[in-house]
């Protein structure tokens, strides 16, 4: 069971016929190479709980009828492909510095577990370690970082089983932080923070020439200015420390249609300038960043 496939083979393999994309709200979904905007289809409050230390589905049979609502009916028995996008907060993130890696993937995924079993809160050898290698710019010799995502084996099993109980077969499943990466402009150029809000949980990546060099996921007390900077002042001071240098802009996904004085505001406070992301159907919303971010990942290729 793959949780996370190395973004520049994410569209190399037959595509999937349906994408979905889950939060507590709902679950967005099309077909691929869909000409209209994805659907959604709401989640009454409690049916999800998101979290990396216990399950996520509360109300299993809800949940269950509101996929079987959005799922045509098959022709045939043969299962069709479906790409299922999570929450990023029932993962663990992470980016790991490596001063060499081996080329083995037997032994790439050795050390990755290796690195993450102290830092994850429960037993890594019941969870699904995905990850992305990438060269670290301006580094010398056979230094790189890699992209790490974690999640427990059981919670997967719990978000693939309404899908599979209707007829799909989730060959791909995610996290959507990573695939909404794809929504940052390709001629965007120097060190760029992507701060990507879904409910109480607020993603912070810092990404260079394409390589994301921090990720950070954390679950808001409450949905504040105070509490997002909170999070957002400090990655920026990290920056400074560790990179000796400032973000040329932050982007914001999930953040609504902020008004003019507002983001005025906000980029004075963090003494950056900020732009909304946006994608073909519009700006990229709380529980779809991740789904568009897949749409424009093919769009391109």
């Amino acid at each position: 069971m793959s949780l996370l496939h190395q973004l520049r083979h994410l569209l190399e393999d037959p595509p999937p016929e349906f994408l979905f994309e889950i939060s507590e709200a709902g679950i967005s979904w099309t077909r691929r190479r869909a000409a209209e905007a994805p659907g959604f289809q709401p989640l009454p409050a409690g049916v999800l709980s998101v979290s990396p230390l216990h399950d996520n589905v509360l109300e299993p049979e809800t949940f269950a009828r509101s996929v079987k609502s959005i799922v045509p009916p098959a022709q045939g028995k043969k299962r069709r492909k479906a790409a299922v996008i999570l929450p990023d907060y029932c993962s663990r993130l992470t980016v790991l510095d490596f001063d060499s890696f081996p080329k083995d993937p037997a032994e790439q995924n050795t050390l990755v577990r290796f690195r993450v079993k102290k830092s994850v809160p429960f037993d890594v050898d019941s969870a699904a370690v995905g990850y992305h290698v990438q060269p670290r710019p301006g580094a010398t010799g056979k230094k790189l970082d890699v992209v790490v995502v974690v999640t427990a084996l059981e919670i997967i099993a719990r978000y693939e089983a309404p899908f599979r109980a209707a007829g799909l077969h989730p060959g791909l499943v995610t996290v959507s932080s990573l695939t909404a990466l794809n929504l940052v402009p390709k001629d965007t150029s120097g060190l760029v923070v992507f701060a990507k809000l879904a409910g109480r949980v607020l993603t912070v990546s810092v990404v260079e020439t394409g390589g994301v060099k921090l990720v950070r996921c954390v679950e808001l007390p409450e949905v504040t200015q105070p509490e997002i900077f909170g999070i957002l002042m400090p990655t920026i001071a990290y920056m400074e420390d560790e990179l000796a240098r400032r973000p040329d802009k932050v982007l914001l996904s999930g953040f609504g249609d902020m008004d003019t004085a507002a983001k005025a505001a906000w980029e004075q406070e963090l003494g950056v300038p900020m732009e909304m992301l946006r994608s073909r159907f519009g700006l990229a919303g709380q529980n779809n960043a991740g789904l568009l971010g897949y749409l424009e990942a093919e769009a391109a290729a």
